[in-house]
């Protein structure tokens, strides 16, 4: 079996065997009250719990001296605590988890997320990269922000979420391992992560329906319908919302490349598939352009929205919509050039064979 266990830095090291861990405790590297934990096991245990015959003190060290660095720490005070582990509840005053991370990448890019012990992120289950041993992961009904949410009101969530083919389950990612653990989420298609401290954006953010990525705990996401559903489900780049409420890190994927726009009473006016997200002083309506036909669509009227007030707005230069129009028409076109070619070969074989037609 093999262990991880805390040097006295109190950094996690490992994983190793039974056997190193008996000399480096034989040579005073570590003693019978350093902390050790099971691969596969959240539960961390002193050294003289997990092994009761070398709980005697060690001899006077006479092979190699320790590793740099790890030293023979002072032995903690007999019934010492665990190593510490942060509470489960948000810092004082606040609705959502601290969590610190790091965007990886250029083009397709991840978010890296350092919970600590006890923390949880939330997100979508196919948004998952990678997470480190000790993460647990649970399937709830909504976002985890209101506990105490009755049976009537998630039913509401759950009404909206069917009527706008969205996901009603959101996959809650929590550190149960003691220690920090490291969890990433994946940006689904090319372009860029884009990180929001809700508590700078004036705690509300409205943003596409495909564009949240994940969150802290204690973030609220929920559906923000159209004003005009019937425009919402037709229109060329169905322009059905998301609101996040909540006072710590969100994180929204864009396609493309990311602007950003600062409104202070100026008015916007945007194709409805390039907005990612917009804060709460930000008012919003839409409506067909006109003369401007969407030639992807067979013609139909393109939908602006009008964007004006007051606060952030997030665009993208490239929506997964459009990217997909460009496929699909490449792979149409590709499909009739291969018909077209089968018919001139068909033709020739005819010929060759002596048929007329």
């Amino acid at each position: 079996m093999e262990y991880y266990y805390m040097d006295a830095q109190g950094t996690t090291q490992g994983p190793v065997d039974e056997n190193y861990l008996r000399s480096i405790r034989a040579v005073g590297t570590i003693h019978e009250n350093t902390y050790l934990a099971a691969v596969g096991s959240a539960e961390w245990k002193t050294f003289a719990k997990v092994f009761p015959d070398e709980s005697a003190p060690p001899p006077t060290a006479t092979g190699a001296p320790p590793p740099p660095g790890t030293g023979n720490p002072p032995p903690p005070a007999t019934g010492a605590s665990p190593p510490p582990t942060e509470t489960k509840q948000p810092p004082s005053g606040r609705q959502c988890y601290d969590i610190d991370y790091e965007i990886k990448g250029d083009d397709i890019q991840v978010v890296e997320i350092e919970l600590d012990s006890g923390e949880t992120a939330i997100a979508e289950a196919e948004a998952i990269n990678y997470m480190e041993e000790g993460i647990n992961f649970e399937a709830k009904l909504g976002n985890g922000s209101t506990p105490e949410e009755g049976f009537f009101e998630q039913m509401q969530g759950v009404g909206k979420c069917l009527v706008t083919a969205e996901s009603f389950f959101l996959t809650h990612f929590t550190n149960n391992f003691g220690i920090k653990r490291k969890i990433a989420f994946a940006a689904p298609h090319p372009g860029k992560i884009v990180p929001i401290n809700m508590g700078k954006a004036e705690g509300e953010v409205t943003c596409q329906k495909d564009s949240f990525l994940c969150a802290a705990l204690g973030t609220d996401v929920s559906i923000a319908l159209t004003k005009d559903f019937g425009a919402g489900l037709f229109g060329t780049e169905g322009f059905v919302l998301q609101k996040i409420k909540g006072d710590g890190m969100v994180f929204l994927h864009a396609g493309g490349t990311v602007l950003k726009k600062e409104l202070r009473g100026e008015i916007l006016r945007v194709d409805t598939g390039c907005i990612v997200g917009f804060t709460s002083g930000v008012n919003w309506d839409y409506a067909a352009a006109g003369n401007l036909k969407s030639v992807s669509s067979g013609g139909k009227d393109l939908f602006l929205a009008t964007l004006s007030g007051t606060g952030s707005v997030w665009l993208q230069s490239l929506p997964f919509s459009r990217l997909a129009d460009r496929i699909i028409q490449s792979a149409q076109a590709g499909d009739e050039a291969k018909k077209n070619v089968g018919s001139v070969l068909s033709g020739i074989g005819r010929k060759l064979r002596g048929k007329s037609n």
